[in-house]
């Protein structure tokens, strides 16, 4: 058909105005391999054209992954979706450059059918939305700080008004970032302590992470026995929460705790970001707002997949950070989770 004809033309109106355009093109066959490839989509990944015409993405090229941390390209993609539906996908994914640097894109998926309604290629549409996700965060961080000066019922009135008028404490679907802390064998240390001296710790410990966790923006969800789970709306205050309690708050609470002639305490944290439902749950009588949903469940089990005073994240996570923080960290190890098609990759801060 003739759009596969300019498609190959490099002179062409068709080539001429894809490559002039500020989001990233590309187009491939039905079988997903790359016909075409715009200038925007050369500079926002590193790739040339050169290198990628005639593969596929799963050709260790863009490797999306979800929100989630979902390998894409091995599975129901976008483009996948769109060649299936003979329709279009919309999706925010994130693909590693060709220095292997993770970025978020939101980006849209339209099939070209010929006379017949066959489907003869797609093309993707993608957009850097890393500005946005940043001016995202900036906003809940924003919001975070506006709640330390003012009660709950003010801030909640005040969005509601906003909104014009919604409803408070809706259900809400949330990009989070989810961290898991506990002691570690705390079953040993219950058993050859007095329980005053379990509840002191714990009151000393979760003290020292409540005071790191709101500096770094975060919000302790809930404590469990003798855990935290903690959400942040930024992957990177998360890791730097746990930065600080691993290498000053700990430290410190070992330090008096042996000037006082107690065993000192190791602990494992574990960080996952995703998308996490936000709701009350509970009775009539009471109720707790919290998260749940694959997140944080996968959030619990990198935590005790991690090392003592050592922090574990997974690829989900690594990918929202910053080029500083990223080179911090280094592949570890996979673990097979119970319902996921895929292992999960996880990273051990260096």
């Amino acid at each position: 058909m003739q759009f596969l004809v300019d498609l190959n033309n490099p002179h062409s109106e068709l080539v001429n105005t894809l490559n002039n355009l500020y989001d990233g093109v590309y187009v491939v066959d039905p079988q997903r391999r790359i016909l075409f490839w715009n200038k925007a989509a050369e500079m926002m990944t590193g790739y040339s054209a050169e290198e990628v015409l005639g593969h596929s993405c799963k050709d260790d090229i863009l490797n999306h992954i979800d929100e989630n941390g979902i390998l894409l390209c091995r599975s129901a993609c976008p483009i996948v979706k769109a060649i299936a539906f003979k329709g279009t996908a919309t999706a925010k994914v994130y693909p590693k450059t060709k220095q292997g640097r993770r970025f978020p894109v939101e980006t849209h998926v339209s099939t070209i059918q010929d006379e017949t309604g066959e489907v003869v290629a797609a093309i993707e549409v993608f957009r850097d939305i890393t500005h946005q996700e940043e001016y995202r965060i900036m906003q809940e961080k924003f919001n975070s700080l506006i709640r330390k000066y003012v009660s709950t019922a003010t801030f909640s009135d005040i969005q509601s008004r906003i909104q014009g008028g919604t409803q408070q404490n809706v259900p809400r679907i949330l990009d989070l970032s989810v961290l898991y802390l506990d002691v570690v064998n705390f079953t040993g240390f219950s058993e050859v302590n007095k329980p005053e001296d379990v509840v002191r710790l714990l009151n000393d410990l979760f003290g020292i992470c409540d005071v790191i966790t709101r500096e770094c923006f975060g919000d302790i969800d809930k404590f469990i026995g003798d855990a935290i789970m903690a959400v942040f709306n930024d992957a990177n205050d998360a890791v730097q929460s746990a930065r600080k309690i691993l290498e000053t708050g700990i430290p410190e609470l070992n330090r008096v705790r042996q000037e006082e002639g107690d065993s000192p305490i190791a602990i494992r944290i574990g960080i996952n970001s995703g998308l996490v439902l936000q709701g009350d749950v509970g009775t009539i009588d009471r109720k707790d707002l919290t998260v749940i949903g694959d997140t944080v469940n996968t959030a619990a089990r990198i935590e005790k997949s991690s090392l003592p005073n050592r922090l574990m994240i997974s690829e989900a996570t690594l990918a929202r950070l910053n080029d500083e923080l990223v080179n911090s960290f280094s592949f570890h190890h996979e673990v097979e989770l119970k319902g996921k098609s895929e292992p999960i990759r996880l990273f051990i801060y260096k």
